[in-house]
C-alpha cells in the first residue's frame, strides 16, 4: 500500500528555516515533489526531483532558498526551506509519481502525481 507521510512542518519568523520530511512507502517513484496550498489559492508545485537522474526543478519564487533531496537508502523525500518569507506559509505536500510525468524544467503538474500525502503545515510571520 503506498503511503506518503510527511513531517517537519511548523511555525517560524520570517527569515527562518524548516524542513519538512516525507517517508516514502509502497512503490519505487520515479519523480517525487512537495507541493504546497495556500487557502484560497491553488495548489502549486515548489520542487521536484527526478529518482534515478537526481536531477532537481524548482518553481522561481524558491530557487536559491529551498533544496529537494532524497535519501533512496531510508526511503525518504526532504525539503530544506531557508530565509522563509510570509508568502512561503501554505499546507505543504509531498507527491509521488510512478513515471508519468516527462522531464521539464518546471515542477510537473500536480496532476502527473498519483499519490499524495496528507499535508503539513507551514507558518511563516512576518
Amino acid at each position: 500500500q503506498a503511503q506518503l507521510v510527511e513531517s517537519g512542518g511548523g511555525s517560524v519568523q520570517a527569515g527562518g528555516s524548516l524542513r519538512l520530511s516525507c517517508q516514502v512507502s509502497g512503490y519505487s517513484y520515479k519523480c517525487m515533489a512537495w507541493f504546497r496550498q495556500a487557502p484560497g489559492k491553488e495548489r502549486e508545485g515548489v520542487a521536484a526531483i527526478y529518482v534515478r537522474s537526481n536531477t532537481t526543478v524548482y518553481t522561481d519564487s524558491v530557487k536559491g532558498r529551498f533544496t529537494i533531496s532524497q535519501d533512496s537508502a531510508l526511503n525518504m523525500l526532504y525539503l530544506q526551506m531557508n530565509s522563509l518569507k510570509p508568502e512561503d506559509t501554505a499546507t505543504y505536500y509531498c507527491a509521488g509519481d510512478l513515471g508519468w510525468a516527462p522531464i521539464m524544467e518546471r515542477v510537473p503538474p500536480a496532476a502527473y502525481f498519483g499519490y499524495w500525502g496528507h499535508g503539513t503545515q507551514v507558518t511563516v510571520s512576518s
